[in-house]
């Protein structure tokens, strides 16, 4: 099962015949190049000293990207002693290191060497076991085994230049300095960050072939910018799993601009690598680690409720370690393993391909309760928040790590996150604020480091009304915001709505309907006198109908355009959801002038990002034209359907309607009129503008009826009353009007109910029940669905043809990321141009506290 095959493997050793490969380059460094024949006499040289020390000795080397590294370890190497590569005093003190290279010359430390068995060659740190003694044991043959398996079906030969991207005691960049050295390949070292202009500079110039990558170098690398190198042929990548659709793009672009990427799989215990996918695999099975190297082989051993086919995946090989060390009396035991049970759960694919799915090891015991603790990296995740997690030393707590500089509130919205998705009780998770997460030298999450966290001291200072003024002008982008402010008076509006709401529940509990009017003391006291949870939160939560509401119609909508499905009128629900919220957050009691800068400004967070990505898009391909990128096409253009012209209709209809409907509500008699009688004024504005969509149907209009401003602003306005309902006899008035506006509107009654259904649930049902797990990306795709309008129409006809799924799927990740990378813009605008708020006292804030 799963077993590799040879192909054309090197023969040669690590470095026992490096003279053969004569004057070619070997190394290069900033200070030169070494040839082969170089690096050959200067590893005799070190060779020859290090004997004259006298007897076998366990070398403690400090890992660098220079020659002088690489020469004293193939020294050891060579010369039959082992090697310790560790940047850890404590460490080589506690295995009783006998002799040590600084750099330039061997010395002694003055402490006889332990017992060391003959094969063994050298001892590295396992990927999660920094800060502890114990160490893999690997003999040569693991060695070269391992490196002549790399080599091989990386196809490396003498012209390949590789860059070291990866420090070289940890086990997969010293596997490239190995393959590399065993192939008669050149190696540039290089200790510079991947996020340097300078290690590409250099690259380029010394015509680098290939470079090898952990998912956290892939990370840096998308926001540093990917480097230009015309010479590359291939990337490689290993230590975690990357995700498959970074997998795919990532083959994708490597075969537009001629090189391919090698996904690979392993673990210190089996030297380095264990796995590799194909590069012509890379696109087709993106989630897959392919099949076992050259010499090895995999099962996969049954484990209980792991699923149908899935198993502790096992690996036997010539690469498996002799063993672990944990006390220097170790290091003379010879080879305990012949195979290696990897912790991985794993199945294999149709094609025999392995596909990892699930680490045993990354889980918590708590309370009785066994936590998988990458699901709640993901679910924290999917709610916005970057984490990392792991159980504390002591067993008691489920530790979260929060990079960054996150306020109380973000504080407690992981907590309460956390909580909720384990089912542990609140006290249980400690959440701390890091700088940046901990992680190891090959890029993953140390989680000895996270686990050994203590929670961070509370200020006294900080109170819930202090809390939750924090996380208002955190999402709403104001410095100042006082006990008696509400979302209202802020300026919030639907964009900020959705993200505030969910933050607040987290916190608060289920909301008031009125929340978004009641001011920061208010819901604070609410913090203040809700009862703690005792049990387990139940798995559904009720949550806001129009959060609901546009989170099902843009996936709706976007999945009818990709044709995965053609489930029509979801765009004319959100209408209806938009005209709630005009009620909700612009209709607020103050002047006629205050309601036009309100409603300006709620138009221009809508119509400044429409404007540009669709200028952008036009500027790009031509396409739509200048009346669509201004929005205008509604007003200006044909009154017939036509693409791509017509395909921003919702954003023009939205932005005309709310603007007339506030600017006539700003006229002083119309505002003291709407103060009075909110609902018949709603009704009577959503019934009034039903007449030009019946005179349309009477008359024959052969122009587009149900894409038009004129005919469609009944919707709107049905929200709007709808919001200002005050009972059953205004509901029953408003759903009357809403369904008069459906029969019959769009020529199809699969659509026309539809967007009854939605509007009779935005009337009657102010939240709904949803499943708790469901609650954050609901959100979130809520929150985007703006940016998910405006961006699908240049993602989903990639696929619409061949993969409407992934149309749908790829459609929303990219509107999530343009919203993510808009909102993170704008906070971090409102950081540099406001000025550092200044929160009143706990004792003053509780004064005025009702």
């Amino acid at each position: 099962m799963g077993e590799g095959t040879a192909g054309a493997q090197v023969a040669a050793r690590i470095a026992d015949d490096l003279a053969c490969h004569g004057d070619h380059p070997a190394l290069r460094t900033t200070s030169g190049t070494l040839s082969y024949a170089d690096l050959d006499r200067r590893v005799t040289a070190a060779r020859e000293e290090l004997a004259a020390l006298g007897g076998r000795q366990l070398v403690r080397l400090r890992p660098a990207a220079t020659a002088d590294f690489v020469v004293a370890w193939l020294a050891t190497l060579t010369g039959g002693h082992v090697g310790l590569l560790t940047r850890d005093d404590g460490l080589a003190r506690a295995y009783a290191a006998s002799a040590e290279h600084d750099g330039h010359e061997w010395r002694r430390t003055g402490t006889a060497a332990p017992e060391l068995h003959p094969a063994l060659r050298l001892l590295l740190s396992t990927s999660g076991s920094t800060g502890s003694p114990k160490l893999v044991r690997l003999s040569a043959e693991n060695l070269e085994s391992n490196a002549a398996a790399i080599a091989s079906y990386l196809g490396l030969t003498g012209d390949d230049i590789a860059l070291t991207t990866l420090p070289l005691d940890y086990c997969y960049g010293l596997s490239v300095l190995h393959s590399h050295l065993l192939a008669g390949a050149t190696v540039v070292l290089d200790d510079r960050s991947v996020t340097e202009p300078g290690l590409w500079e250099r690259a380029r110039a010394e015509g680098v072939t290939s470079f090898a990558g952990v998912p956290y170098t892939f990370d840096l690398l998308g926001a540093a910018g990917w480097p230009e190198l015309p010479t590359l042929r291939q990337v490689t990548q290993a230590g975690g799993r990357l995700a498959p659709e970074r997998v795919r793009t990532l083959a994708e672009q490597g075969a537009r601009e001629g090189w391919e990427l090698v996904v690979m799989y392993g673990q210190s215990e089996a030297t380095a690598r264990m796995a590799y996918l194909p590069p012509e695999l890379a696109t087709t099975h993106p989630g897959s680690v392919g099949v076992a190297i050259p010499g090895g082989a995999f099962r996969i051993d049954p484990v209980a409720d792991a699923g149908p086919g899935v198993g502790e995946l096992v690996y036997r090989g010539p690469n498996v370690m002799m063993g672990y060390a944990e006390a220097p009396a170790d290091l003379a035991r010879g080879a305990e393993l012949d195979e290696l049970r990897t912790g991985d759960l794993a199945r294999l694919t149709p094609d025999g391909l392995v596909e990892i799915v699930g680490r045993r090891a990354r889980f918590a015991k708590l309370f009785g309760q066994r936590i998988d603790l990458d699901r709640v990296q993901t679910l924290l995740g999917l709610g916005g928040h970057d984490a990392g997690c792991a159980e504390s030393a002591d067993g008691t707590h489920l530790v979260v790590a929060v990079p960054g500089s996150p306020d109380a509130a973000t504080l407690a919205e992981v907590a309460s996150a956390a909580a909720a998705g384990t089912g542990l009780p609140t006290h249980a998770v400690r959440v701390v604020p890091v700088t940046t997460l901990p992680r190891l030298p090959n890029g993953k999450l140390d989680q000895q480091a996270v686990a050994r966290l203590e929670p961070a001291p509370v200020a006294t200072a900080d109170s819930p009304t202090a809390s939750i003024a924090r996380l208002y002008g955190r999402i709403l982008g104001h410095a100042h915001v006082g006990p008696d402010d509400s979302f209202v008076s802020l300026g919030g509006d639907s964009l900020s709505y959705v993200e505030l709401s969910l933050r607040l529940e987290s916190r608060v509990g289920r909301l008031p309907a009125d929340w978004h009017r009641r001011t920061v003391a208010e819901l604070a006291a609410l913090l203040d006198s809700r009862p703690r949870p005792t049990r387990r939160r139940p798995s559904w939560a009720r949550v806001d109908t129009t959060i609901v509401l546009r989170a099902l119609a843009i996936v709706l909508v976007v999945g009818s355009h990709t044709n995965l499905w053609v489930v029509l009128g979801g765009a004319h629900v959100l209408l209806a959801v938009a005209g709630v919220n005009f009620a909700r957050f612009h209709l607020a009691d103050e002047g006629p002038r205050e309601r036009v800068r309100r409603v300006a400004r709620a138009a221009a967070r809508v119509a400044v990002p429409s404007v540009l990505w669709i200028g952008a898009v036009a500027l790009l391909t031509g396409q739509p034209g200048w009346r669509s990128v201004l929005l205008l096409n509604d007003v200006l253009g044909s009154h017939d359907w036509s693409e791509p012209d017509w395909h921003y209709w919702f954003i023009e209809v939205v932005l005309i309607v709310a603007a007339a409907a506030g600017l006539l509500t700003a006229v002083p008699r119309v505002m003291a009129f709407e103060r009075r009688h909110r609902f018949p004024l709603a009704l009577g504005l959503a019934a009034l503008t039903l007449v030009p969509r019946y005179v349309a149907d009477l008359a024959s209009y052969d122009g587009d009826v149900i894409h038009s401003s004129l005919f469609v602003a009944w919707l709107f306005l049905g929200g709007w009353a709808a919001a200002v309902a005050g009972g059953r006899r205004d509901r029953v008035l408003a759903t009357a009007v809403l369904l008069a506006g459906c029969c019959g509107f769009t020529g199809s009654t699969a659509r026309d109910l539809l967007i009854a259904v939605g509007v009779v649930v935005l009337v009657w049902a102010p939240s709904v029940p949803w499943p708790r797990l469901l609650v954050g990306p609901t959100g979130a795709i809520a929150s985007a669905s703006l940016y998910v309008y405006l961006t699908h129409w240049q993602v989903y006809p990639w696929f619409e043809t061949r993969w409407p799924l992934g149309g749908l799927l790829v459609s929303l990740a990219v509107g999530l990321l343009a919203w993510q990378l808009v909102t993170r813009v704008s906070a971090w605008a409102a950081r540099v141009s406001l000025p550092r708020p200044h929160y009143p006292p706990v004792q003053r804030i509780r004064q005025v506290a009702p």
